[in-house]
């Protein structure tokens, strides 16, 4: 299990060329499962590439490993239905997420993942600055569906 925030930033290398392809630079969710990362190019005026979680041989401390360079696609935001974690419009850091009851739980920060499958099995929620500093942030485990919309997530049967 690995969250987001200890996969963000690191390089993607390929096994087969030991090239560096970039940098994770978000990740996309959708219908409870983790569909891949996207990725910040090596070099100026690049476009972000999408790697499907599918296609991810390992994730270490200091890497996130591939086999080869094509399985990093184009990615384009109109054509892609996931939602980011953090960036963009559609991003799900900093909503609101509350149960099917109707209880807020706290605002989205990080996701917890199965990063074999991507399997979506927890959500880091914070409840602001001070109450991260008196009390931590709190993990909300769920298998739950998350359905979003209008500034916030519902955790859903």
């Amino acid at each position: 299990m690995r969250t987001f925030s200890t996969v963000e930033g690191l390089p993607v290398i390929s096994l087969s060329t030991a090239g560096e392809c970039g940098h994770v630079l978000d990740l996309l969710y959708e219908n409870g499962c983790v569909t891949g990362f996207l990725i910040d190019p090596k070099g100026w005026f690049q476009k972000h590439l999408f790697l499907p979680v599918s296609h991810v041989a390992s994730i270490g401390s200091d890497g996130v490993m591939i086999k080869d360079t094509n399985v990093l696609k184009p990615y384009s935001t109109k054509d892609k239905e996931a939602f980011p974690l953090k960036n963009g419009k559609r991003r799900l850091q900093g909503i609101a997420l509350l149960t099917a009851e109707g209880e807020k739980l706290g605002l989205l920060e990080d996701v917890y993942f199965l990063e074999e499958v991507g399997t979506i099995v927890g959500y880091e929620v914070t409840e602001g600055l001070v109450a991260d500093l008196v009390e931590g942030r709190r993990v909300v485990k769920s298998n739950s569906k998350l359905t979003i919309a209008a500034g916030r997530a519902i955790l859903t049967e």
